[in-house]
């Protein structure tokens, strides 16, 4: 019995094993096969752009669970992928479930009624997105420039991190003091609250800056500072809200922190 199919393999196979050069126009074209050193090199690219994504993540995921502290800047190699997230719907969806558990939270506690229940909430990076102005640094691979920030502060131009807002409307309608705790200087404290509104952030209690004599104080000594005087003044700090562990460790912590994801920069 004839098998025009073998017939055709073994032609092949017998060509492929033979010394002879290898004559294209024997063959029809579908049949011309690529060379083995672009499959070979293809597969290798793809291979190490793989490994690249996976060590990214793997270093991403350290940041994020503070394992990896103190740092700097960003790998170089993962400028691309911090752009990519940052950027993209994973960052997005990160920053949505955050603020959603928080709502969830938010809605479960049971409440006193001598109004001293509080939530307190950082401000870049939490409610505002600096985005802008790490899009043209590098997204956090240049050292950190306060001359050159405090320079895009001042345009208050940040937007809303969406979510935030949501969840942050949700905190007042449910009759939390809303406390805004940042590192920012008190001399920002016009521009900040400019861009707050503009930014559709509203009827929060208090906005707490850093002084004079705040300057120089780690972020985590500062803030827990300022937290143990709310506590002082009897209020029950039951959320946390911010994208720095500086903004939730330390003393006098919430009952309920909630870390939002920030691959860019680190401050201790």
């Amino acid at each position: 019995m004839y098998f025009p199919g073998l017939f055709l393999f073994f032609s092949l196979f017998s060509l492929v094993l033979s010394e002879e050069p290898f004559n294209s126009h024997i063959l029809p074209r579908p049949l011309i096969l690529e060379y083995p050193g672009n499959i070979i090199e293809t597969t290798q690219f793809k291979q190490l752009d793989n490994e690249l994504q996976l060590q990214c993540t793997s270093w991403r995921f350290a940041v994020e669970a503070n394992n990896l502290n103190p740092w700097k800047t960003i790998p170089q190699e993962c400028v691309h992928y911090v752009r990519d997230y940052v950027m993209g719907r994973g960052y997005r969806l990160d920053l949505e479930r955050v603020s959603n558990e928080a709502g969830v939270f938010a809605k479960s506690v049971q409440k006193s009624e001598d109004g001293k229940d509080a939530w307190v909430f950082d401000v870049d990076e939490t409610l505002l997105s600096n985005l802008p102005y790490y899009a043209d640094h590098g997204y956090g691979l240049e050292i950190f420039d306060p001359v050159e920030f405090d320079k895009w502060v001042e345009k208050a131009l940040a937007p809303a991190i969406e979510p935030s807002l949501k969840l942050y409307k949700e905190i007042l309608g449910l009759g939390f003091k809303v406390f805004l705790l940042t590192g920012r200087s008190e001399k920002q404290r016009i521009v900040t609250e400019e861009n707050l509104i503009k930014a559709g952030f509203q009827d929060w209690d208090k906005l707490i800056l850093r002084a004079s004599d705040d300057h120089g104080k780690l972020a985590t000594i500062y803030k827990s500072e300022k937290r143990s005087e709310m506590v002082k003044e009897g209020y029950r700090i039951l959320g946390n809200s911010g994208d720095q562990w500086s903004d939730l460790l330390g003393s006098a912590i919430s009952n309920r922190s909630f870390k939002l994801p920030n691959p860019m920069y680190y401050i201790p």
